[in-house]
């Protein structure tokens, strides 16, 4: 099978000949139509301009609240950034976002996620970072939930960092719960509490409560909390641990996704809001979505249309329609249709909706200053491979039957030996150069979740980072240097494991200008903007606007791009859902 793959699609040719490949939805069901209709209709209650998670999420509460909603989608199949595409005949991607475990909790039981057809695949052991080490069998560090199996993987290591370990995932743990409360709720809206109505100091106050129930939840543990918050992360580690690969490997949530080192000050946020999320009760937990994560987001759609929503992909929207009072009146697609509405919600980045959809004469020209300020420098490269066998590691040597092993199934960490070599990479990337050694998280969802590549082959997902939106020299991304750092980084893949570069059937190369492009990720970033401190809750996406409410009456932001930002969790588009219903009902 693998070889009739291999000669089909030409292997050993330049990969642009895969290019041409038409790009399928994955899975049924990328135009849906709650009820009976048939044709978009010209007026609804709410329009959520693109079907990512959190629009569909969005559309799902307010359509179960009785507001008649419509989502428009640009793209040919729905879930924006959490999508599975087969860009590969018969391998079936999760082209962009690839594991689950921030997704609220709340959200799974009120849309009844699991009845939608949604399935979760938990991970344990989760974490494997092999070594490369001058000897016949190099060392490696295997994470899981078993904690006794845990210690002894780091004792290899340090018998003290095996002892701290524990008390390290308590002590985080206990900052999680603490923070937990405010995801699900709109940051305090601090100028209404000095001069806004009754209703909005009243709003303002209640909004105050998940704040205060933080800070007693953190109590004297405050002041080493705050400085979990503040520091670098590897400031952080160092109090705790000293293996540079238990380092390491932890500290690459803490800058994943993020154009950041170890050693950046506020890098410890970002590990946090990795292990915010919980997968089937268990905190911190990862895992695979069957069928991809596109299966996640047919779920919630699917969710959505049993309400009664409409959510049509291919319906790109061209602008926010305001009627003679300033609000939102619905919006005109690409193609000249309009769409009446009495609420907008954007699932779109902070940029395009309010750069692009919005007539600027209508917002505020310090709103639109710091809406162009937001940082959205990104460093991620996503490769999604198809290979014939499973890698076989020097460290963990394949099986004679090459069946899939326990670290096959865990978040792989290569060049994460130490932290210096994160910060290495980051350095190349500031200086407009992709990283010589980046920094590489392989996971292999295939093994287990057969279905989504033919027998005996996988797909294999590459997060990727450092890699620069702009080269140095003004160098474009174009073909030679998409492909020139993916050889880069299959060659350090084989390093660790020997035979990978030979087992690959074809690749997909999407660099920061490609995740803008095909996901209007801005900038390519993943969280719709950088989760540093300055960009986070009050100030998300500007201070005076982190309540989903915009400048413009009736338009709600409804994506990462808001409060509480990136990941796929749900919160930004169940939170913007309640409090554009609340608007509404006042209407």
């Amino acid at each position: 099978m693998a070889a009739g793959l291999r000669a089909w699609l030409g292997m050993g040719c330049p990969s642009h000949w895969l290019r041409g490949w038409h790009l399928s939805p994955g899975l049924p069901g990328a135009r849906l139509h709650g009820g009976a209709a048939d044709r978009l209709r010209q007026e609804y209650d709410a329009v959520v301009i693109g079907a990512g998670h959190n629009g569909l999420v969005a559309a799902a509460y307010l359509q179960r609240a009785g507001v008649r909603t419509v989502v428009l989608e640009k793209r040919h199949v729905l879930g924006g950034a959490a999508v599975t595409e087969e860009i590969v005949p018969g391998f079936k991607f999760s082209r962009a976002s690839y594991l689950l475990s921030l997704l609220r909790p709340q959200i799974y039981a009120e849309l009844e996620l699991q009845q939608h057809g949604l399935r979760v695949l938990p991970r344990d052991p989760y974490s494997f970072t092999p070594l490369l080490e001058d000897r016949s069998s190099p060392r490696s560090l295997l994470l899981g939930h078993d904690m006794t199996q845990t210690q002894q993987q780091i004792a290899q290591f340090s018998q003290k960092d095996a002892q701290a370990y524990p008390e390290y995932e308590a002590f985080m743990g206990g900052l999680v719960l603490a923070l937990d409360p405010l995801l699900d709720a709109p940051p305090v809206d601090t100028a209404a509490l000095g001069q806004g109505s009754l209703l909005q100091r009243l709003r303002a106050l209640q909004a105050l409560r998940p704040l205060l129930r933080a800070g007693l939840a953190l109590g004297w543990q405050l002041p080493r909390y705050y400085e979990v918050l503040t520091a670098p992360i590897s400031k952080i580690l160092d109090q705790w641990f000293e293996s540079e690969p238990l380092k390491a490997t932890l500290a690459t949530d803490a800058v994943i996704g993020a154009m950041a080192s170890p050693h950046t000050p506020g890098s410890g946020y970002v590990l946090l809001h990795h292990v915010m999320g919980e997968l089937e009760g268990r905190r911190g937990a990862w895992g695979y979505v069957a069928g991809g994560m596109g299966a996640l987001s047919q779920a919630i759609a699917h969710a959505a249309a049993a309400q009664g929503a409409h959510i049509f992909a291919e319906k790109a929207v061209c602008h926010v329609l305001l009627g003679g009072d300033g609000r939102a009146q619905g919006v005109a697609l690409q193609d000249g249709t309009e769409v009446r509405s009495k609420l907008v919600l954007s699932n779109a980045s902070p940029q395009i909706t309010f750069l692009e959809l919005t007539p600027q004469e209508q917002l505020p020209k310090d709103f639109v200053q710091r809406i162009r300020q937001v940082d959205t420098c990104s460093p991620v490269t996503k490769i999604n491979v198809a290979v014939d066998r499973l890698p076989s590691f020097l460290a963990a040597p394949n099986t004679r039957d090459g069946q899939p092993l326990p670290h096959h199934q865990c978040s792989i960490h290569l060049n994460c030996e130490a932290t210096h070599l994160l910060h290495q990479a980051f350095t190349e990337a500031t200086h407009g150069h992709p990283s010589s050694r980046p920094m590489i998280e392989l996971c292999i969802p295939s093994v287990l979740d057969p279905g989504l590549a033919p027998q005996g082959c996988h797909v294999v997902s590459l997060f990727t980072q450092y890699t620069p939106f702009k080269l140095a020299g003004g160098q474009p991304w174009d073909e030679h240097a998409r492909n020139a750092y993916a050889d880069t980084v299959f060659d350090c893949i084989e390093a660790y494991a020997p035979g990978f570069k030979a087992s690959v059937i074809g690749r997909d190369i999407l660099t920061p200008p490609d995740l803008e492009r095909i996901f209007g990720l801005p900038g390519g970033n993943i969280f719709h903007g950088g989760m540093s401190l300055d960009q986070l809750y009050f100030a998300r996406p500007a201070p005076s606007y982190s309540g989903y409410r915009s400048p413009v009456p009736g338009l709600y932001l409804c994506g990462s791009g808001a409060h509480p930002g990136g990941g796929v969790m749900g919160a930004a588009g169940r939170n913007a859902a309640q409090v554009a219903l609340e608007d509404f009902r006042h209407l």
